[in-house]
């Protein structure tokens, strides 16, 4: 037997196709989080016959609108910009029962992407997910970096 050519994706370490198979067989639409340089970018995908449709997109650029202050060093990536942006998508969504698709995005208890997980939990989506690997609340709510007043005046506004 000889060597396999990995699929050009896989070698570019862009996508993980044993993990796409488990998500596309569970008919369920997906959310899916990416996190740049400056952003998240969450979009709502729904697959059929494995043809990607996005239903939704959000931007943690989006939290700008919504009185984010980026000049008092609000990064967009940030834990509390997550978890915002989780609340956004899961507004925009209204309510649904979906999964979430990390990719191949490295993940740690604690994480900003749990941070995106939680704001889509809280926002009322229904995602199965286990609250222990998710932010504390005061990193949630940007106790660590000096902006707990603007995070929950924006989570105010979204909800």
């Amino acid at each position: 037997m000889g060597l396999r050519t990995q699929k050009r994706r896989r070698r570019e370490n862009r996508t993980d196709y044993k993990a796409r198979r488990i998500l596309l067989m569970s008919d369920l639409p997906r959310i899916v989080v990416r996190r740049t340089n400056k952003y998240f970018i969450l979009q709502a995908v729904e697959s059929v016959e494995a043809q990607d449709r996005v239903l939704a997109t959000v931007s943690s650029k989006e939290l700008l609108k919504n009185g984010w202050d980026a000049k008092k060093g609000g990064s967009l990536k940030s834990i509390s910009a997550g978890y915002l942006t989780g609340i956004l998508m899961a507004k925009k969504l209204g309510d649904g029962k979906y999964i979430v698709d990390l990719g191949m995005a490295r993940t740690e208890k604690g994480g900003r992407v749990f941070a995106v997980i939680a704001g889509l939990v809280e926002g009322g989506l229904d995602i199965p997910a286990n609250k222990k690997v998710f932010p504390s609340e005061d990193r949630l709510m940007g106790e660590y970096i000096g902006m707990k007043d603007m995070v929950e005046k924006i989570k105010g506004g979204l909800k």
